[in-house]
């Protein structure tokens, strides 16, 4: 199978919403291209990201009746599931002090400084971010704000902005993992169209956990492709400054 290049890859994407039932696709380059979503950029390098490859079929149906059997779940022949751990970000703390130690130990030209200001980076900083309560985040935010008056400060300190930061990372790798996709010629559909506590309880989710959307993986047919692709002239959306 070629790979195609980013740009042809970019292009070739569509939202499928009809999957050849008849055609069937390798779990192993779909795994793959999960593997290549997970070296998406991401916020402080976290990784507060699973992903739930779905290749049983009994589960599959399952899923696509939570996803009131649309068309992209009904024809769907794997699913992967995107799902946002922010919970777990005292353990991917402790991974990143523990790799940049690592790095450090078998590093020639050892820089005291820089380690000890990453390290509190991890250890001082992103603990009074990610472990903010709501009271406490409301507390940060008026802080903030009258710091903010005479010098420039990082604004996203409330609970509800690190939900935000969490998603939008596990939204990068899910890119990354649609347009590693279509390199392959495989085709998805982003679904946002689901009940999330059935599909939670069908992954053995925690509550912490939330799903930041459901992917039907598969093959195209003429018909699965809604029409020519549409978008706002780019002048719309486009600012030279």
């Amino acid at each position: 199978m070629s790979e195609k290049k980013v740009s042809e890859a970019i292009l070739y994407r569509r939202s499928v919403r009809v999957f050849d039932e008849k055609k069937d696709i390798d779990p192993v380059i779909v795994k793959r291209c999960i593997q290549q979503g997970a070296l998406a950029p991401n916020s402080s390098n976290l990784q507060l990201w699973e992903f739930y490859h779905i290749t049983d079929t009994e589960i599959i149906k399952k899923i696509s009746t939570a996803c009131f059997n649309q068309p992209a779940a009904k024809t769907a022949k794997q699913f992967v599931i995107p799902v946002v751990r922010k919970d777990l970000w005292k353990k991917r703390i402790t991974s990143n002090v523990d790799f940049i130690k690592s790095e450090y130990e078998k590093s020639n030209n050892k820089d005291p400084k820089k380690i000890k200001s990453a390290i509190s980076y991890y250890q001082k900083i992103l603990p009074k971010i990610y472990g903010v309560g709501n009271l406490g985040g409301w507390l940060n935010s008026v802080a903030t704000h009258v710091k903010g008056i005479k010098k420039v400060v990082y604004r996203q300190v409330k609970k509800s902005d690190m939900r935000v930061v969490a998603h939008k990372s596990t939204a990068l790798a899910a890119q990354n993992f649609l347009v590693s996709m279509a390199g392959f010629g495989y085709d998805t559909c982003t679904m946002e169209g689901f009940d999330s506590l059935r599909v939670k309880k069908l992954l053995g989710l925690p509550k912490t956990a939330q799903i930041s959307m459901i992917i039907g993986c598969g093959i195209r047919t003429p018909q699965g492709v809604y029409g020519p692709r549409f978008r706002v002239p780019f002048e719309e959306v486009y600012f030279h400054k």
